[in-house]
């Protein structure tokens, strides 16, 4: 899939009024993003089924929240495919606790269903959070199975080019 190279969205956070950047993930941002990951998560994100779609690889893209020059959230997208339908897999999503509930979290999924459209992605999977997720369009999908256990309720689809939602086994692309 092809995508934008780069992408750099600018937000307030209140009350500061230095904007917090969204900009496209690099590699020299690695140990921050791990940092803010493990933080947000735990070691116990490890164990999890999403993790299997992750571990190993590269990410397609990931985005990084910057606030006065230091990384305060993150999100990265996966390809994978679901009954060999090429798709992307949304996560994991990651604020610092400190700057939650200033809309970051949101500005970073808004970053990615951009970036995905860009690259002509069929849709975008995820597992998550339904009422948070539905605002920017994620629908539970039917017929989609994890590699492992994951709750029903909790993995979604946000179409993009598809016709209908895919089925069939995920697997890392």
């Amino acid at each position: 899939m092809r995508g934008p190279l780069e992408s750099t969205r600018a937000m307030t956070l209140a009350p500061s009024p230095q904007p917090a950047l969204i900009q496209t993930e690099t590699v020299f941002d690695a140990a921050a993003v791990a940092r803010v990951v493990e933080a947000a998560f735990g070691p116990g994100r490890l164990a999890k089924t999403a993790e299997r779609l992750r571990e190993g690889r590269d990410p397609a893209v990931g985005f990084v929240a910057r606030h006065d020059g230091r990384i305060i959230g993150s999100v990265r997208l996966w390809t994978v495919t679901i009954g060999g339908v090429p798709a992307l897999f949304l996560g994991p999503i990651a604020v610092e606790r400190t700057e939650r509930n200033a809309g970051i979290g949101a500005e970073l999924v808004a970053t990615c269903v951009d970036w995905a459209r860009e690259a002509q992605a069929s849709g975008v999977l995820l597992v998550g959070d339904p009422p948070y997720f539905e605002r920017f369009g994620f629908q539970r999908i039917d017929g989609a199975v994890m590699p492992g256990p994951v709750d029903p309720a909790r993995l979604l689809w946000l179409a993009l080019e598809a016709v209908s939602a895919p089925s069939g086994l995920v697997r890392a692309d």
